[in-house]
């Protein structure tokens, strides 16, 4: 019987009907912390993407340099001097993954070609449907987790007073650093 049970789950995880774990990282920004839960098995080139920035250390001492209120906040690609960080190439967009712009989820950054996501990401502030596959521009933008501890620290740093700066609106008049994002250890 024992020997049946594990050929199952070799079958099992073999034909890839298997879901990848969650993978979770911390945050830390200088408004406080905040914990994402990632979707591997619905978006897994875009985790796969953003683990290999965490990994780099990449997004520590970024900031958040786009706040709008009611909307989102934007961050991961620009330094407190709001310049821009090199990175590495752009992702194909997972939006068709059927995760959903919802207040709390984390999504993809990228210009108005669908598939330019490459560092920069941002946390939904409230519910945003037109921002869904298919969106305004047939794409959408990739969802690829979700806050589960912390969104008291998005809506302290979605409050915060912004202006125009560097040729950019919505920058936050003080600054709001990601000081750190590593990924968290499961408890086996």
């Amino acid at each position: 019987m024992l020997r049946s049970l594990v050929t199952a789950v070799l079958l099992f995880a073999a034909t890839g009907l298997a879901q990848a774990a969650p993978v979770s990282v911390l945050m830390k920004t200088s408004h406080g912390e905040i914990t994402l839960s990632l979707d591997p098995d619905k978006a897994p080139q875009t985790v796969q993407n953003f683990l290999r920035y965490v990994d780099e250390g990449f997004y520590n001492g970024t900031v958040f340099h786009r706040v709008i209120p009611g909307f989102m906040i934007q961050g991961g690609g620009l330094t407190a001097e709001l310049e821009k960080k090199p990175a590495h190439e752009p992702i194909e967009n997972e939006a068709r993954n059927g995760l959903k712009n919802g207040r709390g989820s984390v999504a993809m950054a990228r210009t108005s070609d669908p598939h330019s996501a490459t560092a920069q990401f941002f946390i939904n502030h409230r519910d945003n449907p037109s921002l869904d596959y298919p969106s305004f521009d047939g794409w959408g933008y990739a969802v690829f987790g979700r806050v589960t501890q912390g969104m008291d620290v998005v809506d302290a740093i979605a409050e915060v007073k912004t202006t125009s700066k560097a040729g950019r609106s919505d920058v936050p008049v003080e600054t709001v650093t990601i000081e750190s994002i590593s990924r968290i250890e499961e408890a086996k």
